[in-house]
């Protein structure tokens, strides 16, 4: 049996890519670079967890660790960040928000789509050419290991020229009119911009303006975040003539050079793997099987189900489409409201957000100098209240079910058994891992693969090789698209240090907790993460707010691992939340439900998380038990 891997984890769609018009030369060799590119990046991903895994095994058991594994392995992932989101931009599948363009009127809508991939062929250019020049100054320098330190800044330099290529290819695709009318205005708003300050120095516009402009501007035009945040730190960069051009590409670059991140595409791809191997629909259809009868039944499944495989890829994408794919079939076969399910399938994405190995409790540990071990186990008392908050809730408005009529073909017993068996195996590695200190987070990131993938094909036998090198590039191209977001916020979050924002707003944060005391302050900072995560997709919400706000709590005596958790599951809740979220917007993709169909069954769920949420903040015990029992 060959996986489909058609509905895993896909993207929420903001701006369409160009086409791939194989009847023209043009089109043909985008489409063959593309091809080629994609399948690079699945490789250098497979190099990258065989390196990180060989590196364990001289570690912990042949006790000769292999010096240069951990350099090697994040120039890798360099490639893997800059390839990758290159192919994800030539699908047109990078994430953003597209509604306060939608707001403006209708036939406006052609321009300001193709200004905003004219904004992104403009970022992707000056990438490009800083990137070039941080090479020609670096060149000839070494690592600390004696690595030549190009190692690192060429796959900035063929990622940037890659994307550059495509985002012109992408705003030269509409009709000649709305593309020239688009062009025309994007480069007279900038030269009036820069001519202003040229001409008029005493009165320039400040760098921190633009820097807004841009970023307001980005959203508005439903530019990707990504290169929202990479656009906002451009125009900063370029008004201030103080700042060379190469720190531009140096801090995108600095922002996804780090060991721990590599933990966020290795268990993105765990988790696709036990999805497309087998074990997760044996897993859904044993409980199914066993529990389905209980009234609330396919409820309880699902926030189980969810529950259970975000301890293993960390990504909720591609933890609602392991679930969505099964349940939802099951849903319809028993007659129960497909609206009502994809809501609370969603809300279980927001109880799971503090699961180990959560992606976004990665970002905030790595950004907020937070242990990252520490959060893990923060988080997971915090989702077992949510958890059992929605549970008593599916089994308050849910009936019973037939389990009987919830499959097409039913697996025998003994194969449900096997499935599930070393499906829980695996978590339990992941977790005792992640957990016991003995290894980093990446390190059991890439045993995991290994296991995934020796266990998944042993047992079940259902991904061929051609299934097996696209599940690499699927994972590769997802991981582009979720690091390249982490390296464009930290170039916007050197231009807000350069503006001294952080001192700014610690003062202000401070002052308000003075004033209304410690808790006030932590509902503000929910407030704000709910906000701002349904605007910025998540993580880079985090990236921006955890190093301001960390350092803030800790002052007023606010445990880290307790600020980080909350902040965490407020930034999900803004992620998966009506109506602009686009974790909810991905919900709906995936199980085939409209938006505006869901949005009104989801709110009883929303609205209990809500309050579970205001629960965990005001009794910090539910964050902090299970730290301090482990001396983290």
């Amino acid at each position: 049996m060959s996986a489909d891997l058609s509905a895993v984890a896909p993207h929420p769609l903001t701006l369409p890519g160009w086409a791939f018009h194989h009847d023209t030369e043009p089109g043909r060799f985008l489409a063959g670079l593309t091809h080629w590119i994609e399948y690079l990046s699945g490789a250098v991903l497979a190099i990258d967890v065989l390196v990180v895994f060989a590196s364990v095994i001289f570690r912990y058991v042949l006790h000769d660790p292999v010096d240069w594994a951990e350099e090697v392995a994040r120039a890798l992932m360099i490639v893997l960040v800059f390839f990758g989101a290159a192919t994800v931009l030539a699908r047109g599948q990078h994430v953003g928000v597209d509604l306060f363009r939608r707001m403006l009127p209708q036939h406006w809508q052609p321009t300001l789509m193709q200004t905003a991939h004219w904004i992104i062929a403009g970022v992707s250019t000056s990438l490009f050419v800083s990137s070039v020049s941080l090479l020609v100054d670096t060149f000839g320098q070494t690592t600390s290991l004696g690595l030549p330190q190009w190692l690192y800044v060429y796959p900035v330099v063929f990622g940037s020229l890659f994307m550059t290529l495509f985002g012109v290819a992408n705003a030269v695709n509409g009709p000649r009119r709305v593309v020239i009318i688009s062009l025309l205005a994007s480069v007279v708003l900038v030269t009036i911009a820069f001519g202003w300050n040229a001409l008029v120095p005493g009165h320039a516009i400040a760098s921190g303006i633009l820097l807004a402009i841009g970023f307001l501007g980005g959203l508005m035009l439903g530019v990707p975040i990504g290169f929202v945040l990479a656009f906002a730190a451009l125009l900063y960069f370029l008004a201030d003539p103080s700042v060379p051009m190469l720190i531009y590409s140096q801090q995108i670059m600095a922002g996804t050079d780090h060991f721990v991140l590599l933990a966020i595409p290795f268990f993105v791809l765990a988790g696709l793997l036990m999805e497309c191997n087998g074990m997760s629909s044996r897993l859904i259809e044993l409980l199914l099987r066993i529990f389905g009868r209980v009234r609330g039944g396919l409820g309880l499944i699902t926030i189980v189900a969810t529950a259970f495989f975000s301890g293993v890829s960390g990504s909720k994408l591609a933890d609602i489409a392991a679930v969505g794919g099964i349940v939802m079939p099951a849903v319809r076969r028993t007659r129960q409201d497909p609206n009502e399910a994809a809501g609370l399938l969603a809300c279980t994405a927001v109880m799971a957000e503090t699961i180990p190995p959560c992606i976004n409790m990665i970002i905030m540990g790595f950004v907020a100098n937070i242990s990252i071990a520490g959060l893990f186990m923060a988080g997971l008392v915090p989702a077992a209240v949510m958890a059992l908050a929605l549970a008593a809730l599916a089994v308050i408005v849910g009936r019973k079910i037939n389990p009987d009529e919830a499959f097409a073909h039913r697996r025998p017993m003994l194969k449900l058994l096997g499935g599930a068996l070393v499906a829980i195996v695996m978590v339990g590695m992941i977790g005792k891992g992640v957990t016991s200190g003995v290894a980093t987070s990446t390190e059991v990131s890439a045993f995991a693969v290994i296991y995934a993938l020796v266990a998944g094909s042993l047992a079940f036998r259902e991904l061929s090789v051609a299934d097996l090198a696209r599940l690499f590039v699927r994972s590769a191209s997802m991981a582009g698209s979720i690091l390249f977001i982490v390296a464009a916020a930290s170039s916007l979050s050197f231009a807000l240090t350069i503006e001294q924002i952080p001192q700014l707003m610690s003062a202000t944060m401070i002052a308000f907790a003075h004033q209304y005391g410690s808790v006030m302050f932590l509902l503000l900072s929910v407030l704000m993460m709910i906000l701002f995560g349904a605007v910025l997709e998540g993580a880079p919400a985090l990236i921006i707010f955890g190093p301001l706000l960390t350092p803030i709590a800790q002052q007023l005596g606010i445990n880290p691992l307790h600020f980080g958790t909350v902040m965490v599951i407020a930034m999900g809740l803004g992620l998966f939340a009506p109506p602009i979220g686009l974790g909810l917007f991905a919900t709906c993709a995936i199980t085939g439900t409209q938006v505006r169909d869901v949005a009104l069954p989801m709110m009883k769920y929303l609205a209990v998380l809500l309050v579970t949420l205001v629960v965990i903040v005001l009794v910090p015990s539910f964050s902090l038990w299970l730290p301090s029992r482990l001396g983290l």
